[in-house]
């Protein structure tokens, strides 16, 4: 069995939980972090140098940061087709576009957007540079636009570079912020809704990550 160390709320515990629904993966997931607590132990201090979710036990195997985690469930359980090819020029494709959206995107929208949106009191906001950030953000999602032009996803087919780019999109088109028109990221994201597992593991509630003074 498949264990995850991670709370629901977390975006990169939701990505995890997307690729494992995704394989189809027989899977348990324990509350850990946040309010739950337990990343400060030695047991997960063992497993997880850093005190960070999520963490996949797998066996005898822990894995620790959700980019290697997809990339082990992936190559232990999947095809080796489209959602992580055997072929390496084929496999590197789908892995550019997954580190670029770990860097571009995810670095971009989590800190600087989401948690000064969400997790921070109104009257201690930097709005002036939520708006900066927003705007830089928005470059990013424009090189995303480009590539989806004649593409339902992001390689073309639906892959792991899908999980680590659009499992933030729930929360950028949910929280109260401007947004550029950028039509075929729309749809995408309209995409991704429609399936399945996105729905079940990430389009779930952060309410309980809210500031009560966020506004």
């Amino acid at each position: 069995m498949i264990t995850v160390y991670g709370r629901a709320t977390s975006s990169n515990v939701q990505a995890v939980m997307w690729g494992i629904a995704e394989l189809g993966l027989e899977h348990e997931r324990l509350d850990y972090g946040h309010v739950y607590g337990g990343t400060d132990t030695p047991e997960f201090r063992a497993m997880s140098p850093h005190g960070l979710v999520p963490v996949l036990r797998d066996g005898e195997v822990v894995i620790w940061e959700s980019c290697a985690i997809l990339r082990y469930l992936a190559a232990m359980y999947g095809d080796g087709g489209a959602f992580w090819p055997a072929d390496p020029a084929r496999r590197a494709g789908v892995d550019m576009w997954a580190e670029w959206g770990k860097q571009s995107v995810a670095t971009a929208f989590t800190g600087p957007i989401f948690w000064a949106r969400v997790r921070t009191a109104a009257t201690e906001r930097d709005e002036a540079a939520l708006t900066r950030a927003i705007t830089g953000f928005e470059k990013a999602l424009g090189v995303l636009e480009g590539q989806l032009e004649g593409r339902e996803y992001v390689t073309g087919t639906f892959s792991l570079a899908d999980i680590v780019i659009g499992h933030l999109f729930f929360r950028y088109y949910d929280i109260d912020i401007p947004r550029a028109a950028l039509p075929r990221v729309r749809a995408y994201y309209d995409r991704l809704c429609d399936r399945p597992a996105y729905a079940r593991h990430v389009m779930i509630d952060y309410s309980p990550l809210r500031h009560p003074e966020a506004g």
